[in-house]
């Protein structure tokens, strides 16, 4: 189940069992607890040679008593109570503020390696229902460079990571290894190559490359021996007509309230050129900072750009 809505069925159930203990239960309690303590001051008296501070221990152990049997909470009571306002603050830092992720592939090496735990801005592209993510608040559009989370196009129920390539309206081609955005080459310096594990069983050396897409210089792979876009592999997509495919390459046109994705690590991502455009309804945040990585402490802290 996604975590979303399973955060938020919580929320209501704990949330309905605190308001009804709040104005139902509770008085109740209360006022059970007051008829058992009348009838047990009936019974109460001070015993023949009994002090008044034993007599008052006495009668603070009956009142114990009655709170500990008649005004006791039920468990499922006290158990909501106590995990309401934990569950309240997760959901709404998650849902409006920040949430993590873990990145599971290769696609945006080397910016993002496996195993690396991220944050997330939900809010800077806009405040979004939670669940439903429909926006309610417009604050910013996406720019080209954002490294972006959103929701896979063809199964909504994954969450995909990749870099914002092209906005509405521009025309994004990608030919031998080589991007253009609206016809003007992305620059592009060799920075030697990169070595890495995919996999966990062989070791892929790619080219490295800077590339300056946006306000901020990031780096990104090529594999020599890799095609430009493997056609095989492209599927039928919404507004799959805005593209034009070839053998070296491929010319997009992003609708409006759309935008193209790919990953950094261009012969391993499974991205825009394969399955189309990311709507903006499907948009869930920015991805701004590593905050852990098991095998690599250097890594906690690094900002995403």
């Amino acid at each position: 189940m996604n975590f979303a809505l399973g955060m938020l069925i919580l929320l209501v159930v704990t949330g309905g069992v605190w308001l009804l203990d709040r104005f139902l239960l509770a008085p109740r309690r209360r006022a059970r607890v007051e008829e058992a303590l009348r009838q047990a001051g009936r019974k109460l008296a001070l015993k023949p040679g009994e002090t008044q501070a034993d007599y008052q221990a006495r009668q603070d152990a009956v009142m114990a008593e009655v709170h500990q049997t008649v005004g006791r909470e039920p468990w499922w009571v006290e158990y909501s109570k106590s995990f309401f306002p934990v569950i309240l603050l997760v959901f709404v830092l998650r849902s409006f503020l920040v949430e993590p992720f873990k990145i599971p592939s290769g696609s945006m090496i080397p910016t993002l390696l496996v195993g690396d735990f991220i944050l997330v801005n939900k809010y800077t592209y806009g405040i979004r229902l939670p669940v439903i993510n429909a926006k309610v608040l417009k604050i910013n559009q996406p720019k080209r460079g954002e490294v972006m989370v959103f929701r896979y196009p063809d199964d909504p129920s994954l969450d995909y990571i990749k870099r914002v390539v092209g906005i509405p309206g521009d025309v994004v081609a990608y030919r031998d290894k080589r991007l253009s955005i609206n016809g003007q080459p992305v620059p592009l310096q060799s920075t030697g190559t990169f070595e890495y594990l995919e996999g966990g069983l062989n070791y892929i050396q790619a080219d490295r490359f800077s590339e300056r897409l946006g306000e901020a210089d990031h780096s990104v792979l090529t594999n020599s021996k890799a095609p430009t876009v493997q056609l095989s592999s492209v599927h039928q997509f919404p507004h799959r007509d805005n593209c034009e495919y070839r053998e070296d390459g491929f010319q997009c046109r992003v609708p409006q309230d759309h935008y193209f994705m790919m990953g950094d690590n261009r012969d391993s991502s499974s991205d825009s050129r394969y399955w189309g455009f990311v709507p903006d309804r499907n948009i869930v945040g920015k991805a701004f900072m590593i905050w852990w990585n098991f095998s690599d402490f250097s890594r906690v802290g690094s900002r995403i750009h």
